[in-house]
């Protein structure tokens, strides 16, 4: 890349393409080209606000999300532009697609810096956000995915007097309400969570109650409302990045265990089991990592040990 991207993040454009930024709001994003291997910056007339969180929307527009400030950029004319601010009250909260179009962000960070059950629903079509019902916990640090039952889950985190959470919730949009699903097996801050082809979530690693981190991994399936203990990861990790294959399998890059490292390992559904796979080629954490329309995924921007802030990107062959 042009220019270093830290704390990372990406997504996926309708012609195949990937913006990447940091979240440093003064760096211009870039646009990958898996055709040409190469990065090019936006070329935008309005400066962009560095993001902690990109989410692709379903008409190819991309929300860019950096605490309560909140851009658009739209492929069709390769520009930012402004739409509604997030509510107080959901800072760092994660922002996850729903079957409906609708973004939710649920948890996070309230204006005193606790962790908040608030939530809330970014509509494109109005570019607005609006309070939705609240979690029944509030949760820092959570995770949320979209199932494909149309529900979002909510997971782990950590609450208000900073004890570490095994419980879980589902937020349905047609009611705008939350309700408890059944707990992890473990208390779990920050982890991974990816939604598996088979429509299970995956859940794994995090920081535990008096531990910087955990090994374990476990799986949630929509249809029981349980979660399972699945296979250990072959590392510790914090900051990696976690991507659903082609194949159906789940790789693990990176992170930070004790200092960045460049090890890999994947996950099998169809084992349960961890294995490592080829070393990226530089230690990165915090780095952002998407699939390509190929099969591929590009691992970009992130730091390591030495450099706070890394250019050099990478592609995964699986």
């Amino acid at each position: 890349m042009s220019v270093p991207a830290d704390q990372a993040v990406a997504a996926r454009l309708p012609d195949g393409s990937v913006l990447v930024l940091g979240g440093d709001p003064s760096k211009p994003a870039e646009i990958y080209g898996p055709a040409t291997g190469k990065f090019h910056p936006v070329n935008s007339s309005v400066p962009g606000i560095g993001a902690q969180e990109a989410v692709s929307l379903k008409d190819g527009r991309v929300l860019l999300m950096a605490g309560p400030e909140t851009q658009i950029y739209d492929p069709g004319n390769g520009a930012y532009s402004a739409t509604g601010s997030v509510l107080p009250a959901n800072w760092l909260g994660p922002a996850t697609l729903l079957s409906n179009g609708d973004v939710l962000v649920a948890g996070g960070l309230d204006t005193d810096n606790n962790s908040t059950a608030t939530a809330q629903v970014y509509d494109p079509e109005s570019g607005k956000f609006s309070r939705t019902g609240s979690m029944k916990t509030a949760r820092g640090c959570d995770v949320a995915v979209g199932l494909l039952n149309g529900l979002a889950l909510v997971a782990g985190g950590d609450n208000r007097n900073n004890h570490v959470l095994a419980s879980a919730e589902l937020y349905d949009p047609a009611t705008g309400k939350f309700q408890y699903t059944g707990s992890m097996t473990v208390a779990r801050a920050c982890p991974d969570a990816v939604r598996l082809a088979d429509g299970r979530v995956l859940i794994a690693e995090g920081a535990g109650q008096d531990t910087p981190g955990t090994t374990s991994a476990e799986i949630y399936n929509p249809a029981t409302g349980k979660f399972s203990p699945t296979g250990t990861m072959t590392t510790q990790r914090s900051g990696d990045t976690a991507t659903l294959l082609e194949n159906g399998k789940v790789l693990f890059a990176g992170g930070d265990v004790g200092g960045s490292v460049a090890t890999a390992e994947l996950y099998d559904p169809a084992t349960g089991k961890f294995s490592l796979t080829g070393n990226m080629v530089a230690m990165r954490q915090f780095a952002c990592a998407t699939l390509l329309s190929d099969g591929r995924v590009l691992i970009a921007g992130g730091s390591s040990p030495l450099i706070p802030a890394l250019s050099s990107a990478e592609l995964y062959w699986p």
